[in-house]
């Protein structure tokens, strides 16, 4: 179906998007953390640690870039299903509404987080490893898409 152009293009943007999860991840665990208490002291500040709150007006300028760039990859990265056999199946509806509101759930949550919903903190570390592995699941598709139709 594919010509070994587009599997070789395809499969190199498999390979970098893996490397963009991979770190994304780092950077998620060296900069908030993965705990209750580091992604409370992260967003609420923590004096003893030397962390200052982060305000509303901060958490703007670091979510806005970050809603057009999670939306573009997920949409180019869902977008490549069309190429599977998986393409019209109830399980990949489910991963494409799981990819959208994680992504959704990990960009804005932070936002309840300052206003004093702490529990929020939860929805914050679940979405952030439910989106990581909905598009890990989605990548490993792809590339065993790419590797085995002829």
């Amino acid at each position: 179906m594919l010509n070994k152009a587009y599997r070789y293009a395809i499969g190199y943007f498999l390979l970098f998007s893996l490397l963009l999860l991979v770190s994304g991840a780092l950077i998620f665990s060296d900069k908030i953390g993965f705990s209750y208490e580091s992604i409370l002291h992260y967003y609420l500040g923590d004096e003893a640690a030397f962390i200052p709150a982060k305000s509303y007006a901060g958490l703007l300028k670091i979510i806005l870039p970050h809603i057009f760039a999670f939306g573009l990859f997920v949409m180019v990265v869902l977008h490549f299903l069309i190429f599977t056999q998986k393409r019209n199946t109830k399980e990949m509806q489910i991963i494409i509404a799981l990819s959208f509101f994680s992504a959704f759930l990990e960009l804005f949550s932070p936002f309840g987080i300052l206003a004093g919903l702490h529990f929020l903190i939860y929805v914050k570390l679940i979405s952030f490893f439910l989106f990581e592995f909905t598009l890990l699941y989605v990548l490993f598709i792809l590339f065993k898409s790419i590797l085995y139709t002829k």
